[in-house]
């Protein structure tokens, strides 16, 4: 896929995101602990309903984003997806 085609698509999927009528705020909680656990879970609901969450959660992984909800996961389950994948690879090798 090229640079353009990319940007088109990724503008496709993010135009369908439940987020989209929510606080932007929302997804960027100060910890998915202690006094952000609540945003961090009405974040994860709203990720729950999302017909384009796995296109999210591609996305953010792809881009490395190392802040926020993307795609129902938090920053810390996103580095352990990507841990995963890189140990994968590796023993591949």
């Amino acid at each position: 896929m090229n640079y353009r085609n990319e940007i088109a698509f990724i503008a496709h999927w993010s135009r369908l995101a439940a987020c989209l009528s929510e606080d932007p705020e929302l997804f960027f909680p100060i910890s998915p602990h202690g006094p952000g656990q609540m945003q961090h879970e009405l974040a994860k609901a709203v990720c729950r309903r999302c017909p384009v969450r796995r296109q999210c959660l591609d996305y953010a992984l792809s881009t490395h984003q190392m802040h926020g909800v993307w795609g129902g996961t938090s920053p810390d389950e996103r580095a352990a997806v990507l841990a995963t994948a890189r140990q994968g690879a590796d023993a591949s090798m």
